[in-house]
């Protein structure tokens, strides 16, 4: 494999470690705030898609 392939490893290794610290730090929290999203409505789940992408497309250009 060659180094973009073990970058994108990493990367998505990094990425399951952070989504897996909620839940097992503090899982009421998680559970909470899996109830509000579970209300909302298709359109506030997507636009909190869109903020999330273009908040990490910004991290990438300013740092990497």
């Amino acid at each position: 494999m060659g180094p973009v392939w073990e970058d994108l490893i990493a990367l998505i290794a990094l990425i399951l470690i952070i989504e897996g610290l909620l839940p097992f730090v503090i899982p009421h929290v998680w559970k909470d705030m899996f109830r509000r999203l579970v209300g909302m409505s298709d359109g506030q789940v997507r636009f909190m898609g869109l903020c999330s992408m273009m908040i990490g497309l910004l991290l990438v250009f300013v740092f990497v």
